[in-house]
């Protein structure tokens, strides 16, 4: 009996793809969801067997709420390229699976940064779910709703998140755009005081409250680019009012 299909949305990931589709290999079926990618990325993965779905980008919910049209398996795994599952954590996700004793299941990510793992910047997500029991909502960081009980596995997904510091900041550059449209279409405004008390309390809360100080030097400048991308969410978000973008 087919019981788990994994999705993962891709755009130009071929330095990514194969470590990804590897690392999920036990599952019974893998749905990529391609955003017209110009590199060898649907190549690689039609080298997998894997069913290749192209879809113009509109916002991420869209694009997996997509994908599991075509997933033909009771369980769903959703992970993207620079994600890989190693093989205690597929025997978490197998267990998880024949036990059924939840709807859906966290996993954790600690960001690989500077040659590092951070495991005081991660993050649990809700990423393992019953296919008929789930659907996306938002655009930018898409939020999987769940109907039912949600556990955790215990095991560690290896996020290989980002591909250098200028990699990281720009990533962070352009989630500010998307963030400060969709605030400007919930009418938010900015004021002087949150320009600089945001970015100071998000600093304050990774480096101090999560611990990322024990991360050492990467600690530090994740905190402090984090802490930028908040102050460039609001910055855009004035251009936004002023019409200057």
């Amino acid at each position: 009996m087919n019981r788990l299909t994994v999705i993962i949305p891709t755009f130009n990931e071929e330095d990514y793809i194969e470590g990804a589709l590897y690392s999920v290999k036990f599952a019974d079926e893998i749905i990529i969801v391609d955003s017209f990618s110009t590199d060898k990325t649907v190549e690689i993965a039609k080298k997998f067997n894997c069913q290749v779905i192209q879809r113009k980008f509109d916002n991420f919910s869209n694009q997996k709420n997509h994908a599991l049209q075509f997933a033909k398996t009771e369980w769903i795994l959703f992970l993207d390229a620079d994600e890989r599952i190693t093989e205690n954590l597929q025997k978490d996700i197998l267990n998880a699976i024949e036990n059924g004793k939840q709807t859906a299941y966290k996993l954790n990510f600690p960001h690989f940064f500077m040659n590092r793992f951070l495991y005081h910047h991660n993050n649990d997500v809700t990423r393992l779910v019953k296919r008929e029991q789930c659907h996306f909502e938002g655009s930018v960081h898409e939020k999987l709703i769940v109907n039912g009980s949600v556990g955790k596995l215990k095991e560690k997904v290896l996020h290989f998140t980002y591909k250098g510091m200028p990699h990281y900041i720009s990533k962070k550059d352009s989630y500010a755009w998307f963030q400060a449209k969709q605030m400007q279409n919930k009418n938010k405004k900015t004021t002087y005081f949150l320009l600089v008390f945001k970015p100071m309390y998000r600093f304050f809360h990774e480096y101090f409250v999560k611990r990322a100080f024990l991360d050492g030097i990467p600690g530090l400048a994740v905190s402090s680019i984090n802490a930028y991308a908040v102050f460039s969410r609001y910055v855009k978000l004035i251009l936004l009012e002023k019409n200057l973008k």
